[in-house]
């Protein structure tokens, strides 16, 4: 039985190798092109991830979940193979500067950085880091809601600059052309210091369309690449767009199966990308949403990752969401990184975006649904060089699917990418595609052309591998047992 699962997981690591060959690589120069439609992002809080260096724990405490953890920038560089593995291009690290709260909500400052989480001299050599890897950093930036103890709150000149304190924070007056400018000069001297890859501001409420659009023009006339989004509804020119109504969807959606799926294509009506996701560092955890309607969350986890990711969104995940991290609110939600869970969530997610990263038309190609009826959902990423037919079967029991050659084209065949299915037309003129309950399968459309090749090879080498594997032991025993044999002999 060991054998056959053995067999079977190296001939899928090959298959899945060999399926990419006609994919379009994601060289180092298609990145420094790519929009933001194109990325995935990784949204993590410092303090609660990895703690590399001690030298920066003032004051910690893991046992008080309020508390400063140790989470550091050299935690992240530890961590950068981890990371990277999974396959996102933006890891996003929330507010870094300095902060009376671990998750940043109480910052003191907008240029110096958090010394819990290091020096500015390690947080530049993370960026760097990262960037060589293809990966680029994103900063938090919150125009609001700042500390009481903030620089600007304690500077004598500055207190017509302060419209309220309510809840333990102090609110700026967003309508001060002083507060806009001041703003404005220090979100652009952060990412004219440091090289990240995106900015995201926070706390927006109260902030007028014009002014954000202003910040906006400046940032990107300091950095033409950089990326500006935010994690709160606005009309202005963000790069992408942001809707809490559209992470509500997507938790209804695969919480449960069988579920209402009518309301899947909302968030794509717009002009602009939108962010998509099932997670939340605000709010209570998928996992608790899960558990709460008595399913199993990593199978709730994967059927939502392996739509998320195949979608024309922003795919954003949320730290912890990989290993099913629960949690009704923070700091609960905002648990200590777990680096020693069960891997396959982890897995999955790297197989799922690895496809999505060699593959130029599963990132920008065309989209378009073919079946999405209650958790059953057919749609295709279409271009000139390829095609996939991606089927989510978010139901409670197995379903069939017949796809004709109109819709997947004359002479083809289905390539099961993750469950290693070939589906070839039939008598009655279909493809018919059987698809267990709570599943999802990406199929690579190829021209059909018999016997699949390069399988038959991988699986063919995985055999002559293991089988001489089995010959050197046998030798090795043979020659073992001579010895002893001669041994005892002499003695």
């Amino acid at each position: 039985m060991k054998f056959k699962k053995w067999i079977s997981a190296t001939a899928a690591s090959l298959l899945l190798a060999t399926s990419l060959i006609g994919a379009t690589p994601a060289h180092a120069d298609e990145v420094q092109t790519r929009t933001i439609a194109e990325e995935s992002i990784f949204d993590l809080l410092v303090d609660r991830f990895f703690n590399g260096s001690g030298t920066n724990d003032y004051d910690t405490n893991t046992q008080d979940p309020t508390k400063f953890a140790g989470g550091d920038f050299t935690g992240l560089l530890d961590k950068l193979k981890f990371i990277g593995e999974m396959g996102y291009t933006i890891v996003s690290i929330g507010t870094i500067f300095d902060t009376e709260v671990y998750d940043g909500s109480m910052p003191t400052s907008y240029s110096t950085i958090e010394e819990h989480f290091g020096t500015a001299e390690e947080f530049q050599s993370v960026v760097k880091a990262y960037k060589e890897k293809n990966m680029s950093m994103m900063v938090d930036f919150p125009l609001n809601n700042v500390s009481p103890n903030h620089e600007w709150a304690k500077d004598a000149a500055k207190q017509n600059w302060i419209a309220s304190t309510n809840n333990g924070h102090i609110q700026w007056d967003l309508t001060n052309k002083d507060v806009q400018a001041a703003l404005i000069e220090s979100a652009t001297e952060f990412v004219s210091t440091y090289d990240v890859g995106g900015l995201r501001l926070t706390n927006i409420a109260g902030a007028d369309t014009a002014f954000i659009n202003d910040m906006i023009k400046a940032l990107k006339s300091t950095n033409k690449s950089l990326y500006v989004i935010s994690n709160e509804e606005s009309d202005a020119n963000f790069d992408a767009s942001f809707s809490p109504a559209t992470a509500e969807i997507y938790r209804n959606i695969f919480k449960n199966v069988d579920q209402d799926s009518s309301k899947l294509m909302e968030p794509f009506a717009g002009e602009k990308p939108t962010q998509i996701m099932i997670d939340s560092l605000q709010t209570y955890r998928f996992t608790f949403d899960s558990a709460s309607e008595n399913m199993f969350p990593p199978t709730r986890l994967k059927m939502a990752m392996g739509a998320l990711f195949m979608l024309p969104g922003i795919p954003v995940v949320q730290y912890g969401t990989e290993i099913a991290m629960n949690g009704e609110d923070k700091p609960d939600t905002h648990q200590l990184y777990n680096f020693k869970t069960d891997e396959e969530l982890i897995d999955y997610i790297k197989n799922v975006q690895s496809l999505r990263n060699q593959s130029a038309t599963l990132r920008k190609g065309d989209f378009e649904v073919i079946t999405n009826d209650n958790g059953l959902l057919v749609f295709t990423r279409k271009s000139d060089e390829e095609q996939w037919i991606i089927m989510v079967n978010n139901t409670g029991k197995t379903q069939r699917v017949d796809l004709t050659p109109d819709q997947i084209g004359e002479g083809k065949m289905l390539n099961g990418i993750l469950q290693e299915e070939k589906v070839r037309i039939n008598e009655k003129n279909v493809y018919p595609v059987i698809l267990d309950r709570e599943i999802v399968e990406i199929y690579q459309v190829k021209d059909d052309e018999g016997l699949n090749v390069p399988y038959m090879v991988a699986l063919g080498l995985v055999y002559v591998v293991f089988i001489g594997f089995v010959i050197v032991i046998i030798k090795r025993g043979k020659k073992r047992r001579q010895q002893q044999d001669a041994a005892s002999k002499n003695s």
